[in-house]
C-alpha cells in the first residue's frame, strides 16, 4: 500500500542518515587517533581514549568497534550524555585484553573516577564526568599497558572469506539483511574480493561511489566507500581489493545488492 511504501522510504532515509553519521564519526575518530600518535616512537599507543563534542552517544559503540578493527588496539569512545557534564563511553577490545578488568583496575586505582561501568572481556560501557576525561585517558592507557604485553601489529583484517559472482547478488544480500541484528559476539559478516573497477565518482565531496565487477563476469555491482574521498584517483580497469559488507540498497522502489566498503586497496 501507499502507507507501507511511505513508511519503508522513511525507514530507509533514517538508515542512510544513521550510516552517514556513523561514517563521519569514524573518520573523525581516526583523525583523533592520528593526532594522539604525534610524537610517539612506536606507530601506535597501546590504547586510545577518544572524545568529540559532536558525537552521538547511540553510535559510539559502533565507532569504537570499527576503529579497534582498524588499529588493533583497545578503544574507548565517549560522547556527551547530558547537560550536567557527564559522558557516556563505549569500549571495545582486542584478543588478550579483558576490557572490563582494565576499567575495573582504573576504578580501583582511582576511587571515584569511574562512577558507573560494566561489561565483559571484549566490550564495556561506562559513565564519566567530562572534567575527568584527561585523567581517565592517562589511567586507561596505563592499565592497558599493564595488561597488554606485546600486541599484534595493526593491519591484520579478519574476514569471512571471498564471495563468488553469484553470491554478490540481491538474494544473499536479502538473507544477510534479515539475519541480524548484528552486535558484540555476533558481528556482521565481512567479505573480501579482488574486483575490477568499472567507474567511480565522488558523492557529497567525501564518499566514493563505485561500480565494480568480478573478473570474467559482466554483471555490475554497486559499491559505496564512506569517507574515503582522500584515496588517490582511480582509473578505469583498475584492480581493487575490497573488504566489504554485503547490504541491500533501495532506490525508487528497486532493491539491489550493494557493497559497503570498509577497506580498499589498489592492486
Amino acid at each position: 500500500s501507499g502507507a507501507a511504501r511511505a513508511l519503508a522510504a522513511q525507514l530507509d532515509k533514517i538508515n542512510v542518515e544513521r550510516r552517514e553519521l556513523q561514517a563521519r564519526m569514524e573518520a573523525e575518530a581516526r583523525r583523533h587517533v592520528d593526532a594522539l600518535r604525534v610524537g610517539l616512537d612506536d606507530e601506535h599507543a597501546d590504547a586510545y581514549c577518544l572524545f568529540d563534542a559532536g558525537w552521538h552517544e547511540g553510535v559510539v559503540g559502533l565507532v569504537a568497534s570499527r576503529v579497534k578493527d582498524q588499529v588493533n588496539r583497545p578503544i574507548v569512545a565517549f560522547a556527551n550524555a547530558d547537560e550536567r557534564g557527564m559522558l557516556k563511553g563505549s569500549a571495545r577490545s582486542v584478543e588478550g585484553i579483558h576490557i572490563r578488568d582494565v576499567i575495573d583496575a582504573v576504578a580501583a586505582h582511582h576511587p571515584g573516577l569511574v562512577p558507573k561501568f560494566g561489561g565483559h572481556a571484549m566490550a564495556a560501557g561506562l559513565s564519566l564526568r567530562a572534567a575527568d576525561l584527561e585523567r581517565f585517558r592517562t589511567a586507561f592507557e596505563t592499565e592497558v599497558s599493564r595488561f597488554a604485553g606485546v600486541l599484534a601489529e595493526p593491519g591484520v583484517i579478519w574476514t569471512d572469506g571471498v564471495l563468488t559472482a553469484d553470491d554478490t547478488q540481491i538474494e544473499l544480500a536479502e538473507e544477510l539483511s534479515g539475519a541480524g541484528p548484528w552486535g558484540q559476539g555476533f558481528p556482521e559478516p565481512l567479505f573480501e574480493n579482488r574486483l575490477e573497477l568499472v567507474d567511480c565518482k565522488l558523492l557529497k565531496d567525501r564518499h566514493l561511489k563505485l561500480r565494480v565487477c568480478h573478473p570474467g563476469d559482466s554483471r555490475i555491482l554497486d559499491a559505496i566507500a564512506f569517507n574515503q574521498a582522500e584515496l588517490p584517483e582511480l582509473g578505469p580497469d583498475a584492480s581493487l581489493r575490497l573488504v566489504y559488507r554485503l547490504d541491500v540498497n533501495e532506490f525508487r522502489n528497486r532493491r539491489t545488492a550493494q557493497l559497503v566498503v570498509e577497506h580498499m586497496q589498489s592492486d
